[in-house]
């Protein structure tokens, strides 16, 4: 069973291509443009081993994933705590230049009996690139 665990963290060249790819690009993408940009380096990767890695380097704590209710997930390269913006209108993921605040969890514990160990914050509204064709739309 250890060899087993052992074997699953291990870094082979499919998970060194995607970690490679979502470190080098910040809009946050879904695992079918992953798939794309792997197969760019590895022609014969499967859509599987793309989803079974990047569980596997979500678990590990190496990236991020990220749900959204009607949307397929999304994938962050930057494991650390930090805010995002989701536009409503294309769907598209930011990260925002704000300071993580992780006292906001201290004070979530005082308000309740939950054991709170982490927070998420997620803004949303439309983006700067659907307002401006929106109101060039109107023009």
């Amino acid at each position: 069973m250890k060899k087993r665990e052992k074997t699953q963290k291990r870094m082979t060249t499919q998970r060194r291509v995607i970690l490679k790819v979502l470190k080098n690009t910040d809009i946050h993408p879904t695992a079918d443009w992953v798939y794309q940009e792997v197969r760019k380096e590895l022609p014969k990767v499967s859509l599987g081993t793309i989803y079974r890695n990047l569980g596997t380097l979500a678990e590990a704590g190496e990236i991020l994933e990220l749900n959204y209710s009607n949307s397929q997930s999304r994938y962050d390269g930057n494991p650390n705590p930090h805010y995002h913006f989701r536009c409503q209108s294309c769907g598209r993921v930011y990260d925002l230049p704000l300071p993580y605040r992780p006292e906001m969890d201290k004070e979530a514990s005082s308000t309740c009996q939950h054991k709170i160990t982490g927070h998420r914050l997620e803004f949303y509204g439309i983006c700067h690139y659907c307002r401006r064709a929106n109101s060039e739309k109107s023009q």
